[in-house]
Order: C-alpha cells, then structure tokens, then sequence
C-alpha cells in the first residue's frame, strides 16, 4: 500500500529550497528555450524587413520621383499646350496642379520614412512612423486612381487629336530613357 506523506511528515519549505530553485532554473531555461524557438521566424522576417526598406528606398529615388519629375516636365505640358479652348486648358490646368501638389505631399511623406527606412535596411533599429507610412500607402492609391480615371484619358484625348504632339511625348520620354552608348573609333 503506497501512502502519501502526511503534513507532519512533509518536510518544511526551507528543507526544500534546493530543490525548488532547481525547478524554478528548469522553468527559466524552458522560456529561454520556447523564444529561441521562435529565432528562425524572426530572422527571416528580419531578411524581408531589410529587403523590404532597401528595395523601396532604390524604387522610390529611381522609379516615383523620376515618374514624378517626367509627368510635370513631359506629360502635363504636353497636354495644357495641346488643349484647344481655354476652357479645355483651365480644367488641364486644375487637374495638373491638384497633381503637382499631391506629387510634393507624397514626396514630404516619403522624407519622413525615409531615415527610418534606411535605418532598417541596414538592420538598425528603426522608428518607423506607422501612420505616415500608412497616409502614404492610402495616399498614392487614391493619386493613382485620381490620375488613371481622370487626367490621363483627358490626355489622351488632348493629345490623341494630333498623332504629332502625341508622337513627341513618346520620343521625349524614349530618349529620356535610352542610354546613350559612346561611340569608339
């Protein structure tokens, strides 16, 4: 017959100090252990974070600003000069204003990411303000959808009127573009 230890026969709690702190140490190493568990997750959710910020920063200074710069240098005189009426370029002037602005708004929230995304491409910590960040996103969403549903086929109806005017958007953005290879005799 097997009996339990009586409350007068259990040793008191001092008596069994050594083995508890061994309990408590094998605790303590378990919830080390669990989070190291976790490290293969976070690493590579840290890989993507870098990739993340360095990628965006490259397409920001190489793709929307460029993008940016060549719709007020090319596109958005090219199309107020090809306007017919004045009140067909007032309405091209409103709209490309609107834009121009929302262009520099977009930029002012990509400054305020960027150091942090710098920061975070080189795997430092960073501050990332998650509601400009957000602002961002949300903002360049509803400038596209703006400029796809309204201002670019009012474009293409005021340049389509001429295939000319059409013709020299196209070669100013192609040479724009095309790498200019020097010729060796």
């Amino acid at each position: 017959m097997i009996t339990t230890p009586s409350a007068a026969n259990t040793p008191n709690n001092a008596a069994n100090a050594p083995i508890t702190n061994f309990t408590e140490c094998h605790a303590g190493i378990l919830s080390q252990l669990r989070m190291l568990d976790e490290l293969p997750g976070l690493l590579v959710s840290a890989v993507r974070a870098r990739q993340v910020a360095r990628e965006s920063l490259a397409f920001f200074q190489t793709a929307i600003f460029e993008h940016h710069a060549e719709e007020e240098r090319d596109l958005f005189p090219a199309v107020l000069a090809s306007a017919q009426s004045d009140a067909e370029r007032d309405l091209v002037r409103t709209v490309t204003d609107r834009l121009t602005l929302e262009h520099r708004v977009l930029e002012g929230l990509w400054k305020s990411l960027e150091e942090a995304l710098k920061r975070a491409s080189h795997g430092q910590d960073a501050d990332l303000n998650g509601q400009d960040l957000y602002r961002l996103v949300e903002s360049y969403a509803a400038h596209a959808s703006f400029e796809e549903s309204k201002f670019l086929p009012l474009a293409e109806l005021i340049l389509g009127r001429n295939s000319n005017h059409m013709a020299a958007l196209g070669l100013s953005l192609h040479m724009r573009h095309v790498q200019v290879r020097p010729a060796y005799i």
